[in-house]
């Protein structure tokens, strides 16, 4: 096994969707792959009709645990603002993220509190909010939008859980650190550290990326 597949934190592996429609057989995916290592984001963004609904229902459905179906909401949602873009300015990624967000917290009706990814995502969505809002590159303003998704991750541990597996073990649950909001920082100091460095990110506020 390479170190690269050792790494991955998810991996989808010859991924193929197909409908029946009119008694033929419509494949939407053929044979898809692809990991997701530890501290990297994926972003859904294309065209209406390009396969980022069927995408993200398919890790709803593949990916274990809670994880998957809020996963897979956050990056539904995500990929639904954006719909028909192949640029994200920085507002369209605050718009995503704040959909995504909403998405999750739609499907786990989890609050700030509860010892879940919510603790990261929800001080993320509102710092970038508020970096954008007061003039700062699209750079600073990821970077404090990840750097408030690390506090809100480090709070999760004295907490204790009140959504999800977790919550099964009630005040033995306290002391440790959330892997839902674990991985959530994860994913926003990737895109920190993709989007921060390139041309766009270190722009105005008016610059765009690719997703």
């Amino acid at each position: 096994m390479s170190a690269v597949a050792q790494q991955a934190a998810v991996r989808i592996e010859g991924l193929t969707v197909s409908y029946r429609r009119r008694r033929k057989l419509l494949r939407v995916l053929n044979d898809v792959s692809f990991d997701i290592g530890h501290g990297e984001a994926y972003g859904l963004v294309g065209e209406s009709g390009c396969g980022k609904t069927t995408v993200a229902m398919a890790l709803i459905s593949k990916v274990g645990g809670a994880a998957g179906p809020l996963y897979g909401t956050l990056f539904l949602r995500m990929g639904t603002a954006v719909t028909g873009k192949s640029e994200l300015s920085p507002d369209d990624w605050a718009a995503a993220l704040e959909a995504g967000v909403a998405g999750v917290q739609d499907r786990g009706k989890a609050e700030p509190g509860d010892k879940t990814m919510i603790d990261a995502l929800i001080p993320a969505r509102d710092a970038l909010k508020q970096a954008l809002g007061g003039g700062a590159t699209f750079a600073d303003a990821l970077g404090q939008s990840a750097a408030a998704a690390e506090q809100g991750m480090q709070d999760t541990v004295p907490l204790v859980a009140r959504k999800g597996r977790a919550s099964y073990l009630g005040e033995r649950s306290a002391g440790h650190q959330d892997p839902g909001a674990t991985s959530s920082h994860l994913l926003l100091e990737a895109a920190a550290e993709t989007w921060g460095d390139s041309p766009q990110g270190s722009g105005d506020h008016e610059g765009g990326t690719n997703g």
